[in-house]
């Protein structure tokens, strides 16, 4: 039976016709969490367009074999008959001819030529692609170029960030957003359909110190960091820790912080009666796939890793994630969490347990709001993050009650310090952030010179009145897709005239969240964070 595609992989599956038959010329990104099925998007778009374009030529590439195949079944299971070959060393695999062809970067880039005219290429796991010229994806495009200038070349990833570089799009290969639910809204919602697995990050638990651990290029030196973490009091009082919240837990997958931390991990469990694997790029591969095996069977209740399973892993039971590799790469944190977002019915999992013993949350954020790195040399912002005093748990700051207990939090005005490299003196300002009941709204068309037209809606509270702007043909749609997708359940407009048309029909918010005292040059403009229905 053919896969039904979930709303938001259609909506980006249209998002990416949105954006070529609309005159775009550049290389796109689609962001979407990760456990959320990015693989069948682009399985659905060569479907569609092989049926109807037969003689276009498509390659899907990424960096590690276990996500090749993963992309290569989700074709088969997409469409039966596609006609696919994957190009792997890995994998034992070396087809170039097929009109779809999945493969590794390490083994494409060696005979680039050869796999000659295409018109498509997807890039999954976009966020590892360099800006260096002389990065091998780069190389591999170049040459892709040379022979068809007009290839097409788009993104998949979870994070649409790299450390040095802040967002894809800043002088780098890819120039759009096309689809984004990687954000608070688009996160959220797709917790709320159940699509991902909530997690619950546990904060009153051993915290692992780096203060003697230097930084290089954006991240820890691994040696020095491993050196400081592999104490054994250390780990043995954190994995006490960790047998005592996982009781109920049936598979845990712990993040080490060097290859001997992983042994010394499993050796330690083992001791504590938990029965855990050591998977890492030095023991034998029949070793690391028996015990992968097991896992999933959930024959093998533990598994510690050092660098192995952050991406790839699809084992949707994990229930518990027991974080012991301090990062300073957010692409990473996101990637390591993402294991445990995965829905399993089979299990009954409720949710997913995170023990930060690494204080990797405190330090980048939560993963459905990060702090998303600057370029080098620009100011990293606040922490959006918050703990609850009853449990303990991490919670987003904007949360009104604890995600993990439901314990109200008390609203404070948080004090937000800004300042310029001309201060000397630091001067706080209140955000302020209110909620106000809606009596009505007003739709209004607009448009700017030669920009697209858009939507002016007007929010009528008593007195009070506060505009919102929403543009349905901007490059990236997902946040008009979800703005809409609230407000009516008709198929989503292509314009502004096509929805001003169904206005009457939407649903009107009982609340809105208000920004209140939001500054723009000098002025203030209330900004709009969401609505309550």
């Amino acid at each position: 039976m053919p896969i039904e595609p979930r709303w938001y992989q259609s909506e980006a599956v249209d998002a990416i016709y949105h954006y070529f038959m609309n005159g775009g010329k550049g290389n796109p990104i689609i962001a979407l969490p990760t456990a959320s099925g990015k693989s069948i998007i682009p399985a659905i778009f060569i479907e569609k367009v092989l049926k109807q374009w037969p003689n276009q030529r498509f390659l899907v590439i990424t960096h590690v074999s276990v996500l090749i195949t993963q992309n290569a079944t989700k074709m088969l299971e997409v469409w039966a008959n596609a006609p696919i070959g994957i190009h792997s060393a890995g994998l034992k695999k070396r087809d170039i001819l097929a009109p779809i062809i999945f493969g590794g970067i390490q083994s494409m880039i060696k005979i680039a030529e050869a796999f000659g005219h295409r018109d498509v290429i997807f890039v999954d796991e976009g966020h590892l692609v360099s800006q260096d010229e002389n990065s091998q994806y780069l190389k591999f495009f170049a040459v892709m170029k040379r022979i068809n200038p007009n290839v097409k070349i788009i993104a998949l990833t979870a994070t649409k960030f790299r450390m040095g570089q802040g967002l894809l799009i800043e002088d780098g290969l890819f120039t759009d957003i096309i689809y984004d639910m990687t954000d608070m809204k688009g996160f959220n919602k797709l917790l709320e359909d159940k699509f991902l697995c909530p997690l619950v990050p546990q904060s009153r638990i051993t915290k692992l110190s780096v203060s003697n651990v230097d930084v290089q290029r954006g991240e820890f030196v691994q040696n020095q960091l491993q050196h400081e973490v592999d104490r054994a009091e250390i780990t043995w009082k954190a994995l006490q820790e960790t047998v005592y919240y996982g009781q109920n837990r049936c598979s845990w997958l712990i993040f080490a912080s060097g290859i001997d931390h992983s042994n010394h991990i499993a050796e330690m469990l083992g001791k504590l009666g938990i029965q855990c694997a050591s998977v890492h790029s030095k023991q034998k591969p029949e070793y690391n796939n028996a015990a992968l095996k097991a896992h999933k069977n959930l024959e093998l209740r533990a598994i510690s890793s050092y660098s192995k399973l952050t991406t790839g892993l699809d084992h949707p039971a994990v229930d518990l994630i027991d974080d012991l590799r301090p990062t300073m790469s957010i692409v990473l944190h996101i990637q390591k969490y993402g294991r445990g977002m995965r829905l399993s019915p089979e299990t009954g999992k409720l949710n997913c347990l995170v023990l930060d013993h690494a204080n990797n949350i405190p330090r980048l954020g939560c993963v459905n709001d990060p702090i998303i790195p600057n370029k080098k040399g620009n100011k990293v912002g606040d922490l959006p993050i918050k703990i609850c005093d009853a449990c303990g748990v991490y919670n987003h700051i904007s949360a009104r009650k604890c995600d993990a207990c439901g314990h109200p939090f008390e609203f404070q005005v948080k004090i937000v310090e800004h300042a310029g490299t001309e201060e000397l003196i630091k001067t706080p300002e209140a955000l302020i952030i209110d909620y106000f009941d809606v009596n009505h709204v007003i739709y209004k068309k607009h448009q700017k010179a030669d920009k697209p037209e858009y939507l002016a809606i007007t929010y009528f509270s008593g007195m009070n009145n506060f505009k919102e702007f929403v543009f349905p043909q901007s490059k990236n749609r997902s946040f008009f897709a979800n703005w809409w997708r609230v407000r009516s359940n008709r198929d989503i407009p292509l314009t502004a005239t096509e929805a001003i048309s169904y206005a009457s029909e939407l649903r009107q918010p009982r609340k809105i969240r208000v920004h209140v005292n939001r500054m723009v040059k000098g002025r203030n403009y209330p900004e709009i964070l969401n609505a309550e229905f």
